[in-house]
């Protein structure tokens, strides 16, 4: 039976009767409205206002919308017009109350605060019926998660980040030849833009003559924040391999190709790019096109564009990403843009890891490689296999990888809490890395010169070896190889101790005690230590030009190799496999390569970066090396002679602060990458290809996370740990483990109560 907007209204006083609440006038108000039209046999639809709600009335309102599915009522609209109350939660989860039945939602109030629109994947599984989406001047900046929640929406045809639009010569004619504007400008025509279709447009030169545009707004969810002011505190420390570091305020730049990739094929044109201001002192940017064949110069402009917008490629992400879009910005989608953007997307970015083209289940392909094993134990060895067995002995556990990463769009985020130690504070971890051998052990200094192994499966301390007023900030962690029990340990003192962990106690029983370390001679503002593959001999770096070296088994530094740099020596790497070859890197831009054998005065090469190189490591095979520079300048060379084998394709934020830091994961087949200023990107370290993006923001503190150290996991693959550090002053940093395998949605909540893999943007996050 359907329910009558009366019988609706009842049952609405009735549940504020029980809530202990007044009904909310706005709601009655508008219930009435929506019998009115209804009687003048028009849609019935009913408006909700935002604007006019408290806390207190959101659950009578909830009881309410249980019911509009069985109602008369066929649309519901939700708005907000000016200064909003209500928490942000509340509105979220007002909108999937309303379900199948919300038509148009429109956001606009700052004061919902920065964490109001999280993406999960499910998010719009309850609008089936949205097509237009705004989400303008909102935070978000991660391609992958926005793609996997939007692939909800069957019916989106039109999305928008930002504003694409015309300007005719009214807006644009104070613009000088020179590119400045006039102060006085009034961008007030610029702040509402409607989507195709709808009536009052400047936008329809956009509009390719052969787009037929929907009907006008029938399905329309925005939410526009206003501008947010990223600045942020500074936090002045080392700049060595995993260091705390400054922030500035990002500055975006734009692609020209991601902005209007159609037209550099079909339109000969002029570009002319000019950085504006409105009043608020918002950052508007202006393109003026000139098409030769009409010539007519045609002006457009991007407003309130959100982070994602700056994301390289990122109109060519989206448009392959989500097939049924029509319009992007405000900009038709046409079939060149389409071809275009497929094309972009095979050569920048991987679908899935390992090449795979299409999403298989994980138990079709165990069922495969159930058939391949059988059947090599029947046939002979005349006839070949009825099912391919792949090109490596790899081939069936690297299909299973991208079968999981497939599906699991929000890793899980686990940061590690420590048990065990009788200590009556919590860790400041500053340095980790994982055992070489033992899959469960990881080692951490920490800010106040403490060492920690820990079983990172269960959370258990292992040995504890407290600072004892000899160490500051531990910087440089190794473990040996031929002697797991054993690591070295250096502090930014000068401080080097090598520990033997089976003779120190898990818990604190005194201050006292050698814990049966050794002691070497100490290398001032040390940032960095390194053991060879034969357990013999170490390197320490640090601020200045020289590398010492050490022998493990006398306890004696033999030997300092001076100025092997013009700049202080960040980051110092044994190869893995060969005891006598290492790598330096330096803020001097350069990274060399260096042969103890040949007692080195002389570097076996160089090769340079065009900023300060904030570190270097080999592959686990030796065959490259892989060398970050600040502001997200990745390369990796061919270790026998430096030639540059690959430039990873990340964006620069143009801040000289922007320490970026990378490391091989799953053996040398991915690098993982993350930087002060971003996210954690991974990228194949064969083709450069992006896989995904993850970004890491704190939860209920009002502050981002920055990365300051990472390592893919040696025993897991598409699993890695993140060393994360709050922003705000006197947050503790954690470790995070991120496992990519495992979706977020099925573990436990209370894993990820601090952390959570989120999409907006954020200094440092």
């Amino acid at each position: 039976m359907v329910i009558d907007i009366e019988t609706l209204e009842d049952r609405y006083i009735d549940s504020c009767r029980r809530h202990d609440v007044f009904p909310n006038s706005s709601i009655l108000s508008s219930l009435f409205k929506a019998e009115v039209k209804k009687s003048n046999h028009e849609l019935c639809s009913l408006e909700i206002l935002i604007d006019d709600l408290k806390d207190a009335d959101i659950a009578p309102l909830f009881d309410l919308c249980m019911n509009f599915d069985a109602s008369e009522i066929e649309a519901v609209d939700v708005r907000n017009e000016s200064s909003c109350v209500l928490n942000g939660e509340y509105a979220l989860s007002l909108m999937r109350a309303i379900n199948q039945k919300l038509r148009v939602v429109h956001l606009q109030d700052p004061s919902f605060g920065k964490d109001f629109l999280r993406f999960q994947e499910d998010c719009f599984n309850c609008m089936p019926n949205l097509m237009r989406l705004s989400m303008c001047d909102t935070r978000i900046t991660n391609l992958w998660t926005t793609v996997a929640a939007l692939s909800k929406l069957p019916s989106l045809i039109e999305l928008r980040f930002q504003y694409w639009q015309y300007c005719n010569d009214a807006v644009t004619s104070f613009i000088s030849s020179s590119g400045k504007s006039d102060d006085t400008a009034d961008f007030s025509l610029l702040d509402s833009v409607p989507f195709i279709g709808e009536p009052y447009t400047y936008t329809t030169e956009l509009t390719d003559p052969n787009f037929n545009a929907e009907d006008p707004l029938r399905n329309f969810y925005s939410f526009d924040e206003e501008v947010i002011n990223h600045d942020v505190q500074s936090m002045v420390e080392d700049s060595s391999d995993d260091s705390e570091v400054d922030f500035t305020s990002r500055h975006h730049k734009y692609w020209l190709s991601d902005v209007f990739p159609g037209w550099s094929s079909e339109v000969p044109r002029q570009n002319e790019w000019f950085t504006l201001q409105n009043e608020d002192g918002e950052e508007s940017l202006q393109a003026a096109f000139t098409d030769s064949n009409a010539d007519v110069s045609m002006k457009y402009m991007s407003r309130h564009a959100s982070p994602i917008c700056y994301e390289k490629h990122y109109r060519e992400f989206m448009i392959a990403s989500l097939p049924n879009l029509k319009n992007l910005d405000n900009m038709p989608i046409r079939k060149i843009d389409k071809e275009r953007a497929t094309g972009i997307f095979s050569q920048y970015f991987e679908y899935l890891p390992y090449k795979w083209k299409h999403k298989e289940s994980v138990v079709s392909i165990l069922q495969k490689r159930e058939i391949k094993s059988v059947h090599n134990k029947v046939q002979s060895s005349k006839h070949r296999l009825s099912y391919p067995s792949g090109k490596s002995q790899y081939f069936y556990s690297r299909s299973l990888s991208a079968a999981k990463l497939g599906s699991s769009t929000w890793p899980i985020l686990h940061p590690l809490s420590f048990v065990g130690c009788e200590l009556d504070k919590g860790f400041h971890p500053r340095q980790f890395e994982y055992h070489p051998s033992d899959s469960s052990l990881m080692v951490f200094g920490t800010l106040d010169g403490e060492v920690v192994v820990i079983n990172h499966e269960t959370e258990h301390i292992v040995s504890y070896i407290p600072s004892l007023g000899a160490m500051n900030s531990v910087l440089g962690l190794c473990w040996l190889k031929k002697y797991p029990s054993k690591l070295i340990a250096g502090s930014d003192n000068g401080s080097l101790k090598l520990y033997d962990i089976y003779h120190i106690p898990r818990k604190v029983t005194g201050l006292h005690g050698n814990f049966g370390c050794v002691t070497f001679d100490e290398f001032d503002q040390l940032t960095s230590v390194h053991v060879n593959s034969m357990d013999e001999l170490f390197l320490a770096s640090g601020y200045s030009r020289n590398v010492a070296l050490y022998d493990i088994n006398s306890g004696k530094r033999l030997q300092v190799f001076t100025d092997m740099h013009r700049g202080h020596i960040n980051v110092v790497k044994f190869a893995n496999h060969s005891p006598s070859i290492f790598a330096t890197s330096s803020f001097d831009h350069d990274v060399k390569m260096w042969d103890l054998r040949q007692k080195p005065i002389h570097p076996c090469f160089t090769v340079s970066s065009s900023r300060g190189n904030v570190m270097v490591c080999f592959s686990p095979d030796d065959e490259y090396i892989l060398a970050s520079a600040v502001d997200n300048e990745v390369r990796q060379y061919l270790a026998v002679d430096g030639r540059l084998h690959l430039v990873f394709d990340i964006a620069p934020t143009e801040s000289s602060q922007n320490y970026t830091r990378s490391y091989y994961m799953n053996g040398r087949d991915y690098i993982i990458s993350g930087s002060c200023d971003e996210h954690i990107r991974i990228c194949c370290a064969q083709t450069g290809r992006r896989l995904r993006d993850i970004s890491l923001e704190g939860r209920n503190l009002g502050s981002s996370v920055f990365v300051q150290s990472l390592r893919g996991d040696p025993f897991r693959d598409f699993n890695m740990s993140v060393l994360a550090a709050y922003m705000r002053p006197g947050s503790k940093s954690k470790i995070v483990k991120i496992n990519l395998l495992a979706s977020s949605d099925h573990a436990n909540k209370d894993d990820s109560d601090d952390l959570r893999p989120c999409p907006f943007h954020s200094m440092g996050g």
